[in-house]
């Protein structure tokens, strides 16, 4: 009769090649000022908003967009966010990235009803987003509601609502904005593309 060989337990099963350094999120205050945060939304009602569209329930969003892009007068705002994705990126996220390469998104959201519910920003069949950017136009004083929640867990994590304020993530955390009831929340999103991900 042979011996059965049993395999040794380890209190640990996992044998990682490398530990996952990716933060959740990360940030940088006064990236714009009251004034420059001004300019931008100027520059986006100038050339006019349109309804924003998902490809999921027709309800999940209540928003008016407008596209931007350098040739809007957006140079210096592409540089800086450039400048400060590039900072953000080597001490928080380390990806491999290309550029921003969809434009600048203008966001707004009107009360009563103004909101993005839970989703991510990545789909098949897209460009690779690897991280997604939000900055904060509008002075949280004059609007109610459109908090930003980040979710890792049932409860989210509130996002700082103060103006001027950029906030970085990657681009499949769960994320959504509540809806403003006061006011209005301008926002300025965009996706950093990269290299597929492996």
């Amino acid at each position: 009769m042979s011996e059965i060989i049993k395999e040794p337990k380890f209190e640990n099963s996992s044998w990682n090649f490398e530990i996952d350094q990716t933060n959740f999120y990360a940030f940088w205050n006064n990236a714009f000022s009251k004034e420059e945060c001004q300019t931008i939304i100027n520059i986006a009602k100038d050339k006019g908003l349109i309804k924003g569209t998902t490809k999921a329930e027709s309800d999940v969003r209540d928003s008016k967009i407008s596209w931007l892009y350098p040739v809007d007068g957006m140079d210096w705002v592409f540089r800086r966010v450039t400048d400060i994705t590039l900072n953000l990126n080597e001490r928080f996220f380390k990806f491999n990235l290309f550029g921003l390469n969809e434009g600048f998104q203008f966001t707004n959201y009107e009360s009563p009803s103004g909101k993005y519910g839970k989703h991510i920003d990545r789909a098949i069949n897209m460009p690779v987003r690897k991280l997604s950017i939000s900055i904060q136009l509008t002075n949280p004083e004059e609007y109610n509601g459109g908090e930003l929640y980040l979710y890792d867990d049932d409860k989210g994590t509130l996002m700082d609502k103060a103006q001027g304020t950029l906030i970085i993530f990657p681009s499949y955390i769960l994320h959504e904005v509540m809806p403003v009831t006061k006011g209005e929340r301008n926002s300025l999103v965009t996706w950093v593309t990269g290299k597929q991900f492996k």
